[in-house]
């Protein structure tokens, strides 16, 4: 009997040793990111030819969910307007502040901006930057403003999106998928 239990142990220990080994494999997932800290998020606005002027939309909630309320800045534009528009991201908890557009720009194939307009606020964006494949980003493009009127702007950052989804290299992110970053809607006023 004793036999029968050295040889029960011993092919007991081999096999914990190939599990253990097999469980080492590379394939292994690797540590999913930590999503950064946005604090603050600017979208400048720079006319182009016969539009004039600088115009700033700025989301700013230095203390997060649930504490203060935010600081919004909304964005009054020209009618029948063009403005090149640049998209920055902070975390100003840090001292000096974060710049989280820069691991957006290193990670540009898993991120995606998209501007969403509703009710009488007449805005179209055209994408003018791209990552590795093609896609667009988000972080520079083109503003178009129509008539007079008012409603929202929706500033999204969306991480990991499905950039091959119907309708997301136009800019809508209703096929995106992945994770919001940050969303932030603006009261948009075109005069």
């Amino acid at each position: 009997m004793k036999m029968k239990n050295l040889f029960a142990v011993k092919y007991f220990l081999i096999a914990m040793l190939a599990v253990s080994i097999f469980s080492c494999d590379s394939d292994d997932p690797e540590p999913v990111n930590e999503e950064e800290l946005i604090t603050t998020l600017k979208v400048t606005f720079t006319g182009t030819g016969n539009t004039t002027g600088v115009v700033e939309a700025i989301f700013q909630d230095l203390d997060g969910e649930g504490g203060d309320n935010p600081v919004i800045t909304n964005p009054t534009l020209m009618a029948n307007g063009t403005y090149n528009v640049t998209v920055q991201f902070l975390n100003e908890t840090e001292n000096p502040a974060e710049d989280i557009t820069e691991e957006v720009e290193e990670e540009d194939e898993e991120h995606q901006v998209f501007f969403v307009t509703a009710g009488g606020a007449e805005l179209t964006y055209a994408y003018n930057d791209e990552d590795g494949d093609g896609n667009p980003v988000g972080l520079a493009g083109t503003a178009t403003t129509g008539a007079v009127g008012s409603g929202t702007l929706q500033v999204l950052l969306i991480h990991e999106p499905n950039k091959g989804g119907s309708g997301v290299s136009d800019g809508d992110p209703t096929n995106a998928g992945g994770e919001t970053d940050i969303s932030v809607t603006f009261d948009l006023t075109i005069q």
